[in-house]
């Protein structure tokens, strides 16, 4: 796991736009060869949808050849719902770049049979060649995607039932009402995130503090979903400085140091 440290929000979004750009540069896709990349919603990715959209524009990046998957969707709203991540991602991000729109792959919180369409979510995955870099955010009680404390650390594309915190934290989205927060979201699993090739995570800000210190210096537990990223092989934290506010003074100066020694 690498631990990237940057003194503010700002500097997190600019440098994890870059090393996204960067790979998909890289990575030179094609129509034959996509890049596949998994998005988050929430507040905490569009300071880098809003990097990405200015590299795109500046014409040092394209999404011609990007294949998108979304984490999650709430269960019950309509792609057109106000607060649906589907509306959220055509608002935010994939309307100011040159992505296909056939490329972009956001679970239907409305289908009819939702363990079928988690099951064929997955099976889509599959047939785009699997994710090669997935970016995500974290929960304050350490959940990735909508993965709850709780949750197995091999499960799949599913529906899942919003925990009350979650639903807490997602009122500011819902006229500060947690009871007007969908009470249960299909999203992919952390088995589905721990097969991508490349996991980043973004950490910002001191109510995220408690949740990087369990996943950094904390055991592997499903208590702390996020904390499967011990066990990848190519795992990236990125944080700003109020997030470390709870890692060991010592832990933080080693991975500055290692970081450092990069360049």
């Amino acid at each position: 796991m690498r631990l990237i440290i940057h003194p503010d929000y700002t500097g997190v979004c600019r440098w994890v736009a870059c090393y996204i750009a960067g790979r998909i540069t890289r990575f030179a896709p094609t129509a034959a060869k996509p890049f596949v990349l998994g998005l988050p919603t929430g507040s905490t990715p569009l300071g880098i949808y809003h990097e990405l959209i200015s590299l795109y524009r500046e014409g040092s990046l394209s999404f011609a050849h990007v294949i998108t998957f979304n984490m999650d969707e709430y269960r019950g709203l309509k792609p057109d719902h106000p607060q649906s991540y589907n509306r959220f991602m055509w608002e935010n991000f994939f309307s100011f770049i040159d992505i296909k729109r056939d490329n972009v792959n956001i679970l239907n919180g409305m289908a009819a049979d939702p363990a079928r369409e988690c099951a064929e979510y997955e099976e889509r995955i599959q047939a785009a060649g699997g994710i090669e870099l997935f970016l995500g955010g974290i929960g304050v009680d350490g959940h990735i995607a909508f993965n709850e404390p709780g949750s197995s650390l091999r499960s799949r594309t599913r529906e899942k039932t919003l925990s009350l915190d979650t639903k807490r934290a997602n009122a500011r989205f819902f006229n500060q009402n947690p009871d007007a927060v969908p009470a249960s979201a299909l999203t992919v699993g952390v088995g589905t995130i721990m097969d991508a090739r490349e996991v980043l995570l973004v950490v910002s800000g001191y109510n995220k503090a408690r949740a990087l210190q369990a996943v950094v210096e904390g055991g592997v537990s499903q208590m702390w979903t996020a904390s499967c990223l011990q066990l990848h092989e190519r795992a990236l934290i990125v944080a700003d400085e109020a997030a470390t506010d709870e890692l060991k003074v010592a832990t933080v100066r080693y991975f500055k140091t290692i970081e450092a020694r990069q360049y």
